[in-house]
Protein backbone atom coordinates (compact mmCIF):
# COMPACT_ATOMS: atom_id res chain seq x y z
CA UNK A 1 0.00 0.00 0.00
CA UNK A 2 2.73 2.40 1.00
CA UNK A 3 4.89 1.48 -1.95
CA UNK A 4 2.01 2.23 -4.38
CA UNK A 5 1.50 5.72 -2.87
CA UNK A 6 5.19 6.55 -3.11
CA UNK A 7 5.23 5.39 -6.72
CA UNK A 8 2.31 7.70 -7.62
CA UNK A 9 3.94 10.71 -5.91
CA UNK A 10 7.17 10.06 -7.79
CA UNK A 11 5.27 9.94 -11.07
CA UNK A 12 3.55 13.30 -10.31
CA UNK A 13 6.85 14.94 -9.36
CA UNK A 14 8.30 13.74 -12.60
CA UNK A 15 5.35 15.22 -14.57
CA UNK A 16 5.61 18.71 -12.99
CA UNK A 17 8.98 19.70 -14.53
CA UNK A 18 7.78 18.45 -17.90
CA UNK A 19 4.64 20.63 -17.71
CA UNK A 20 6.67 23.60 -16.47
CA UNK A 21 9.13 23.27 -19.31
CA UNK A 22 6.27 23.05 -21.79
CA UNK A 23 4.69 26.25 -20.41
CA UNK A 24 8.05 27.98 -20.46
CA UNK A 25 8.50 26.93 -24.07
CA UNK A 26 5.09 28.45 -24.90
CA UNK A 27 5.98 31.71 -23.10
CA UNK A 28 3.31 31.35 -20.44
CA UNK A 29 5.36 30.47 -17.41
CA UNK A 30 6.23 33.38 -15.08
CA UNK A 31 7.02 36.97 -16.05
CA UNK A 32 10.59 36.49 -17.32
CA UNK A 33 11.23 32.89 -16.20
CA UNK A 34 10.88 31.03 -19.46
CA UNK A 35 11.66 33.75 -22.05
CA UNK A 36 10.17 36.99 -23.50
CA UNK A 37 6.36 37.14 -23.87
CA UNK A 38 4.99 37.38 -27.37
CA UNK A 39 3.32 40.78 -26.82
CA UNK A 40 6.43 42.52 -25.49
CA UNK A 41 8.26 43.12 -28.81
CA UNK A 42 5.13 44.55 -30.40
CA UNK A 43 4.51 46.77 -27.35
CA UNK A 44 8.08 48.07 -27.48
CA UNK A 45 7.82 48.81 -31.20
CA UNK A 46 4.47 50.58 -30.65
CA UNK A 47 5.96 52.62 -27.79
CA UNK A 48 8.92 53.70 -29.95
CA UNK A 49 6.58 54.59 -32.81
CA UNK A 50 4.35 56.68 -30.52
CA UNK A 51 7.41 58.40 -29.04
CA UNK A 52 8.69 59.19 -32.53
CA UNK A 53 5.31 60.57 -33.57
CA UNK A 54 5.19 62.72 -30.45
CA UNK A 55 8.67 64.08 -31.13
CA UNK A 56 7.72 64.78 -34.75
CA UNK A 57 4.50 66.55 -33.70
CA UNK A 58 6.38 68.60 -31.09
CA UNK A 59 9.01 69.63 -33.67
CA UNK A 60 6.34 70.54 -36.22
CA UNK A 61 4.41 72.58 -33.64
CA UNK A 62 7.53 74.51 -32.65
CA UNK A 63 8.30 75.23 -36.29
CA UNK A 64 4.74 76.39 -36.99
CA UNK A 65 4.09 78.34 -33.77
CA UNK A 66 4.72 81.66 -35.55
CA UNK A 67 2.18 80.73 -38.22
CA UNK A 68 -0.40 79.80 -35.57
CA UNK A 69 0.13 83.13 -33.80
CA UNK A 70 -0.27 85.03 -37.08
CA UNK A 71 -3.47 83.11 -37.82
CA UNK A 72 -4.80 83.96 -34.37
CA UNK A 73 -4.03 87.67 -34.84
CA UNK A 74 -5.59 87.61 -38.31
CA UNK A 75 -8.72 85.96 -36.91
CA UNK A 76 -9.22 88.66 -34.26
CA UNK A 77 -8.54 91.41 -36.79
CA UNK A 78 -11.11 89.90 -39.13
CA UNK A 79 -13.63 89.83 -36.29
CA UNK A 80 -13.03 93.56 -35.83
CA UNK A 81 -13.29 94.43 -39.52
CA UNK A 82 -16.14 92.15 -40.57
CA UNK A 83 -19.02 94.25 -39.13
CA UNK A 84 -18.04 97.17 -41.37
CA UNK A 85 -17.78 94.85 -44.37
CA UNK A 86 -21.18 93.34 -43.52
CA UNK A 87 -22.79 96.81 -43.52
CA UNK A 88 -21.29 97.55 -46.92
CA UNK A 89 -22.35 94.14 -48.25
CA UNK A 90 -25.93 94.82 -47.06
CA UNK A 91 -25.93 97.92 -49.27
CA UNK A 92 -24.95 95.95 -52.35
CA UNK A 93 -21.14 96.26 -52.24
CA UNK A 94 -19.25 93.07 -52.99
CA UNK A 95 -17.44 91.67 -49.97
CA UNK A 96 -14.06 91.73 -51.69
CA UNK A 97 -14.43 95.40 -52.66
CA UNK A 98 -15.77 96.29 -49.23
CA UNK A 99 -12.88 94.54 -47.51
CA UNK A 100 -10.41 96.37 -49.75
CA UNK A 101 -11.99 99.75 -48.88
CA UNK A 102 -11.86 98.97 -45.16
CA UNK A 103 -8.22 97.93 -45.48
CA UNK A 104 -7.42 101.19 -47.29
CA UNK A 105 -9.10 103.23 -44.54
CA UNK A 106 -7.20 101.37 -41.81
CA UNK A 107 -3.91 101.70 -43.71
CA UNK A 108 -4.41 105.45 -44.17
CA UNK A 109 -5.12 105.84 -40.44
CA UNK A 110 -2.04 103.81 -39.44
CA UNK A 111 0.24 105.58 -41.91
CA UNK A 112 -1.07 108.97 -40.78
CA UNK A 113 -0.31 108.09 -37.17
CA UNK A 114 3.19 106.88 -38.03
CA UNK A 115 3.86 109.93 -40.19
CA UNK A 116 2.77 112.33 -37.45
CA UNK A 117 4.81 110.46 -34.87
CA UNK A 118 7.83 110.29 -37.19
CA UNK A 119 7.68 114.02 -37.88
CA UNK A 120 7.54 114.74 -34.17
CA UNK A 121 10.42 112.36 -33.46
CA UNK A 122 12.65 113.74 -36.23
CA UNK A 123 12.00 117.33 -35.13
CA UNK A 124 12.82 116.57 -31.50
CA UNK A 125 16.00 114.69 -32.44
CA UNK A 126 17.13 117.57 -34.67
CA UNK A 127 16.40 120.05 -31.90
CA UNK A 128 18.39 118.02 -29.39
CA UNK A 129 21.28 117.72 -31.86
CA UNK A 130 21.26 121.47 -32.41
CA UNK A 131 21.21 122.20 -28.69
CA UNK A 132 23.79 119.53 -27.87
CA UNK A 133 26.84 121.86 -27.61
CA UNK A 134 24.93 124.19 -25.31
CA UNK A 135 23.73 121.22 -23.23
CA UNK A 136 27.31 119.89 -22.97
CA UNK A 137 28.61 123.27 -21.80
CA UNK A 138 25.88 123.47 -19.17
CA UNK A 139 26.65 119.92 -18.03
CA UNK A 140 30.37 120.65 -17.69
CA UNK A 141 29.64 123.85 -15.76
CA UNK A 142 27.31 121.98 -13.40
CA UNK A 143 29.83 119.16 -12.93
CA UNK A 144 32.69 121.56 -12.12
CA UNK A 145 30.61 123.59 -9.71
CA UNK A 146 29.12 120.57 -7.92
CA UNK A 147 32.25 118.40 -7.59
CA UNK A 148 34.83 121.23 -7.54
CA UNK A 149 36.62 120.03 -10.66
CA UNK A 150 38.21 121.84 -13.59
CA UNK A 151 37.09 119.82 -16.59
CA UNK A 152 37.05 121.51 -19.96
CA UNK A 153 35.58 120.62 -23.32
CA UNK A 154 39.05 120.37 -24.85
CA UNK A 155 40.08 117.68 -22.34
CA UNK A 156 36.99 115.67 -23.16
CA UNK A 157 37.79 115.89 -26.87
CA UNK A 158 41.38 114.71 -26.27
CA UNK A 159 40.14 111.73 -24.26
CA UNK A 160 37.67 110.86 -26.99
CA UNK A 161 40.41 111.01 -29.63
CA UNK A 162 42.73 108.99 -27.38
CA UNK A 163 40.12 106.25 -27.06
CA UNK A 164 39.39 106.20 -30.78
CA UNK A 165 39.94 102.42 -30.88
CA UNK A 166 37.19 101.90 -28.33
CA UNK A 167 34.93 104.24 -30.25
CA UNK A 168 35.68 102.33 -33.42
CA UNK A 169 34.72 99.10 -31.68
CA UNK A 170 31.46 100.67 -30.53
CA UNK A 171 30.83 101.85 -34.09
CA UNK A 172 31.45 98.36 -35.45
CA UNK A 173 29.10 96.90 -32.87
CA UNK A 174 26.49 99.50 -33.74
CA UNK A 175 26.86 98.62 -37.43
CA UNK A 176 26.31 94.96 -36.62
CA UNK A 177 23.27 95.88 -34.58
CA UNK A 178 21.95 97.94 -37.46
CA UNK A 179 22.34 94.95 -39.79
CA UNK A 180 20.49 92.75 -37.29
CA UNK A 181 17.84 95.43 -36.91
CA UNK A 182 17.41 95.58 -40.67
CA UNK A 183 16.83 91.84 -40.87
CA UNK A 184 14.37 92.11 -37.99
CA UNK A 185 12.49 94.88 -39.77
CA UNK A 186 12.32 92.83 -42.97
CA UNK A 187 11.03 89.83 -41.01
CA UNK A 188 8.47 92.03 -39.30
CA UNK A 189 7.26 93.40 -42.61
CA UNK A 190 6.88 89.87 -43.96
CA UNK A 191 4.89 88.85 -40.89
CA UNK A 192 2.70 91.95 -41.23
CA UNK A 193 2.07 91.08 -44.88
CA UNK A 194 1.16 87.50 -43.91
CA UNK A 195 -1.23 88.69 -41.18
CA UNK A 196 -2.79 91.17 -43.60
CA UNK A 197 -3.27 88.50 -46.26
CA UNK A 198 -5.00 86.08 -43.87
CA UNK A 199 -7.06 88.92 -42.39
CA UNK A 200 -8.25 89.90 -45.87
CA UNK A 201 -9.20 86.29 -46.60
CA UNK A 202 -11.00 85.75 -43.27
CA UNK A 203 -12.91 89.03 -43.69
CA UNK A 204 -13.83 88.82 -47.36
CA UNK A 205 -14.68 85.12 -47.20
CA UNK A 206 -16.30 85.18 -43.75
CA UNK A 207 -19.54 83.40 -44.75
CA UNK A 208 -17.63 80.79 -46.76
CA UNK A 209 -15.23 80.15 -43.86
CA UNK A 210 -18.12 79.63 -41.45
CA UNK A 211 -19.86 77.35 -43.94
CA UNK A 212 -16.66 75.30 -44.33
CA UNK A 213 -16.26 74.93 -40.59
CA UNK A 214 -19.90 73.95 -40.10
CA UNK A 215 -19.69 71.37 -42.89
CA UNK A 216 -17.28 69.40 -40.69
CA UNK A 217 -19.80 69.19 -37.83
CA UNK A 218 -23.12 67.38 -37.41
CA UNK A 219 -26.27 69.51 -37.84
CA UNK A 220 -26.94 69.50 -34.08
CA UNK A 221 -23.61 71.27 -33.41
CA UNK A 222 -23.66 73.74 -36.27
CA UNK A 223 -26.08 76.12 -34.59
CA UNK A 224 -23.98 76.31 -31.43
CA UNK A 225 -20.81 77.00 -33.43
CA UNK A 226 -22.50 79.79 -35.40
CA UNK A 227 -23.89 81.26 -32.19
CA UNK A 228 -20.45 81.25 -30.57
CA UNK A 229 -18.96 82.80 -33.69
CA UNK A 230 -21.59 85.55 -33.63
CA UNK A 231 -20.79 86.32 -29.99
CA UNK A 232 -17.08 86.58 -30.77
CA UNK A 233 -17.85 88.82 -33.74
CA UNK A 234 -20.08 91.16 -31.75
CA UNK A 235 -17.87 91.39 -28.66
CA UNK A 236 -14.54 91.81 -30.44
CA UNK A 237 -15.82 94.29 -33.00
CA UNK A 238 -17.76 96.22 -30.38
CA UNK A 239 -14.79 96.45 -28.05
CA UNK A 240 -12.40 97.68 -30.75
CA UNK A 241 -14.91 100.18 -32.14
CA UNK A 242 -15.55 101.57 -28.66
CA UNK A 243 -11.80 101.98 -28.12
CA UNK A 244 -11.49 103.72 -31.48
CA UNK A 245 -14.27 106.16 -30.53
CA UNK A 246 -12.63 106.84 -27.17
CA UNK A 247 -9.31 107.40 -28.97
CA UNK A 248 -10.93 110.01 -31.26
CA UNK A 249 -12.53 111.84 -28.32
CA UNK A 250 -9.27 111.74 -26.35
CA UNK A 251 -7.24 113.03 -29.29
CA UNK A 252 -9.69 115.90 -29.88
CA UNK A 253 -9.71 116.95 -26.23
CA UNK A 254 -5.93 116.86 -25.88
CA UNK A 255 -5.46 118.69 -29.18
CA UNK A 256 -7.55 121.60 -27.90
CA UNK A 257 -5.48 121.73 -24.70
CA UNK A 258 -2.13 121.48 -26.49
CA UNK A 259 -3.19 124.16 -28.99
CA UNK A 260 -4.15 126.53 -26.15
CA UNK A 261 -0.72 125.96 -24.59
CA UNK A 262 0.87 126.53 -28.02
CA UNK A 263 2.85 123.28 -27.87
CA UNK A 264 4.74 122.30 -31.02
CA UNK A 265 3.08 119.57 -33.08
CA UNK A 266 -0.09 119.71 -31.00
CA UNK A 267 -2.03 117.50 -33.45
CA UNK A 268 0.68 114.81 -33.52
CA UNK A 269 0.90 114.76 -29.73
CA UNK A 270 -2.90 114.53 -29.44
CA UNK A 271 -3.02 111.58 -31.86
CA UNK A 272 -0.24 109.91 -29.87
CA UNK A 273 -2.20 110.32 -26.63
CA UNK A 274 -5.45 109.05 -28.14
CA UNK A 275 -3.97 105.94 -29.75
CA UNK A 276 -1.56 104.93 -26.98
CA UNK A 277 -4.01 105.45 -24.13
CA UNK A 278 -6.71 103.31 -25.76
CA UNK A 279 -4.92 100.56 -27.68
CA UNK A 280 -1.85 99.82 -25.54
CA UNK A 281 -2.99 97.87 -22.48
CA UNK A 282 -1.98 98.63 -18.90
CA UNK A 283 0.91 101.05 -19.54
CA UNK A 284 -0.64 102.91 -22.46
CA UNK A 285 -1.96 105.77 -20.30
CA UNK A 286 1.47 106.46 -18.81
CA UNK A 287 3.21 106.30 -22.20
CA UNK A 288 0.57 108.58 -23.68
CA UNK A 289 1.06 111.30 -21.07
CA UNK A 290 4.85 111.06 -20.79
CA UNK A 291 5.68 112.32 -24.30
CA UNK A 292 3.60 115.54 -24.16
CA UNK A 293 5.05 116.32 -20.74
CA UNK A 294 8.61 115.90 -22.04
CA UNK A 295 7.89 118.07 -25.08
CA UNK A 296 6.34 120.74 -22.86
CA UNK A 297 9.45 120.71 -20.67
CA UNK A 298 11.54 121.77 -23.66
CA UNK A 299 9.24 124.77 -24.18
CA UNK A 300 8.16 125.90 -20.71
CA UNK A 301 8.23 123.90 -17.44
CA UNK A 302 4.93 125.43 -16.35
CA UNK A 303 3.28 124.08 -19.51
CA UNK A 304 4.47 120.59 -18.55
CA UNK A 305 2.64 120.95 -15.23
CA UNK A 306 -0.55 122.04 -17.02
CA UNK A 307 -0.28 119.11 -19.43
CA UNK A 308 0.11 116.68 -16.54
CA UNK A 309 -2.87 118.13 -14.67
CA UNK A 310 -5.09 118.05 -17.77
CA UNK A 311 -4.09 114.45 -18.59
CA UNK A 312 -4.94 113.26 -15.07
CA UNK A 313 -8.26 115.14 -15.00
CA UNK A 314 -9.25 113.90 -18.45
CA UNK A 315 -8.42 110.31 -17.47
CA UNK A 316 -10.83 110.56 -14.54
CA UNK A 317 -13.56 112.06 -16.76
CA UNK A 318 -13.04 109.26 -19.28
CA UNK A 319 -13.09 106.50 -16.65
CA UNK A 320 -16.23 107.66 -14.87
CA UNK A 321 -18.23 109.45 -17.59
CA UNK A 322 -17.23 108.61 -21.17
CA UNK A 323 -16.10 105.00 -20.86
CA UNK A 324 -19.28 103.65 -19.17
CA UNK A 325 -21.56 105.42 -21.64
CA UNK A 326 -19.69 104.31 -24.76
CA UNK A 327 -18.98 100.73 -23.73
CA UNK A 328 -22.51 100.20 -22.38
CA UNK A 329 -23.68 99.60 -25.97
CA UNK A 330 -20.75 97.38 -26.95
CA UNK A 331 -18.94 95.47 -24.24
CA UNK A 332 -17.57 96.39 -20.84
CA UNK A 333 -14.53 94.59 -19.44
CA UNK A 334 -13.77 95.06 -15.76
CA UNK A 335 -10.35 96.69 -15.18
CA UNK A 336 -9.20 93.78 -13.01
CA UNK A 337 -10.22 91.28 -15.71
CA UNK A 338 -8.46 93.36 -18.37
CA UNK A 339 -5.28 93.59 -16.30
CA UNK A 340 -5.24 89.85 -15.61
CA UNK A 341 -5.94 89.09 -19.27
CA UNK A 342 -3.01 91.26 -20.36
CA UNK A 343 -0.64 89.50 -17.95
CA UNK A 344 -1.83 86.07 -19.10
CA UNK A 345 -1.61 87.03 -22.78
CA UNK A 346 1.89 88.44 -22.39
CA UNK A 347 3.03 85.31 -20.55
CA UNK A 348 1.65 83.06 -23.32
CA UNK A 349 2.37 84.98 -26.52
CA UNK A 350 4.44 88.00 -25.55
CA UNK A 351 3.54 91.40 -27.00
CA UNK A 352 1.04 89.89 -29.44
CA UNK A 353 -0.76 88.14 -26.59
CA UNK A 354 -0.91 91.39 -24.63
CA UNK A 355 -2.51 93.18 -27.59
CA UNK A 356 -5.19 90.58 -28.26
CA UNK A 357 -5.76 89.67 -24.61
CA UNK A 358 -8.53 92.18 -23.93
CA UNK A 359 -10.60 91.32 -27.05
CA UNK A 360 -10.17 87.65 -26.15
CA UNK A 361 -11.30 88.39 -22.58
CA UNK A 362 -14.31 90.29 -23.93
CA UNK A 363 -15.22 87.32 -26.12
CA UNK A 364 -14.82 84.89 -23.22
CA UNK A 365 -16.95 87.16 -21.06
CA UNK A 366 -19.62 87.07 -23.76
CA UNK A 367 -19.49 83.26 -23.79
CA UNK A 368 -19.86 83.11 -20.02
CA UNK A 369 -22.76 85.54 -20.06
CA UNK A 370 -24.53 83.53 -22.76
CA UNK A 371 -23.91 79.91 -21.83
CA UNK A 372 -23.48 80.01 -18.03
CA UNK A 373 -26.76 80.12 -16.18
CA UNK A 374 -26.98 82.62 -13.31
CA UNK A 375 -29.32 82.57 -10.33
CA UNK A 376 -30.72 85.38 -8.26
CA UNK A 377 -28.98 85.81 -4.92
CA UNK A 378 -31.11 86.61 -1.89
CA UNK A 379 -30.24 89.57 0.30
CA UNK A 380 -27.86 88.40 2.99
CA UNK A 381 -25.73 90.55 5.34
CA UNK A 382 -22.87 88.07 4.97
CA UNK A 383 -22.50 89.09 1.31
CA UNK A 384 -22.19 92.84 1.81
CA UNK A 385 -21.65 93.89 5.40
CA UNK A 386 -20.91 97.45 4.30
CA UNK A 387 -24.39 97.74 2.81
CA UNK A 388 -25.95 96.73 6.13
CA UNK A 389 -23.88 99.33 8.01
CA UNK A 390 -24.81 101.93 5.42
CA UNK A 391 -28.51 101.15 5.89
CA UNK A 392 -28.21 101.48 9.68
CA UNK A 393 -26.40 104.80 9.25
CA UNK A 394 -29.19 106.08 6.99
CA UNK A 395 -31.81 105.02 9.53
CA UNK A 396 -29.98 106.90 12.29
CA UNK A 397 -29.69 110.00 10.11
CA UNK A 398 -33.39 109.85 9.25
CA UNK A 399 -34.30 109.48 12.93
CA UNK A 400 -32.08 112.47 13.79
CA UNK A 401 -33.75 114.58 11.10
CA UNK A 402 -37.21 113.68 12.39
CA UNK A 403 -36.16 114.53 15.92
CA UNK A 404 -34.82 117.93 14.83
CA UNK A 405 -38.06 118.66 12.97
CA UNK A 406 -40.10 117.69 16.02
CA UNK A 407 -37.98 119.84 18.33
CA UNK A 408 -38.03 122.74 15.89
CA UNK A 409 -41.81 122.49 15.46
CA UNK A 410 -42.37 122.38 19.26
CA UNK A 411 -40.23 125.46 19.86
CA UNK A 412 -42.11 127.37 17.16
CA UNK A 413 -45.46 126.53 18.73
CA UNK A 414 -44.18 127.57 22.14
CA UNK A 415 -43.01 130.86 20.73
Amino acid sequence: MTSDTEHQNSDRSAEVPAETSAKAADGGGGLWGGGMPRWLPRAMVLAFVLLGLFQLADWAFRQLIDLFVMLLVAFFLSLALEPAVDRMAARGVRRGVGTFLVFVAVAVAVLGFLAALGTLLVDQVAKIAGDLPHLVDNLITWFNGTFHQDVSLGELQKKLLKDSGTIEGYAQQAADNVWGLSSTVIGGLFQAFTVGLFTFYFTAEGPRVRRTVCSLLPPAKQGEVLRAWEIALAKTGGYLYSRALLAVVSAAGHWVMFALLDLPYAAALAIWVGVMSQFVPTIGTYLAGALPVLVALTVEPVDALWVLVFTVVYQQVENYLLHPRITARTVDVHPAVAFGAVIAGAALLGAVGALIAIPAAATLQGFVGTYVRRYEVATDPRIDRGEQRRARRELRREAARRLRRMVGGGSDEAG
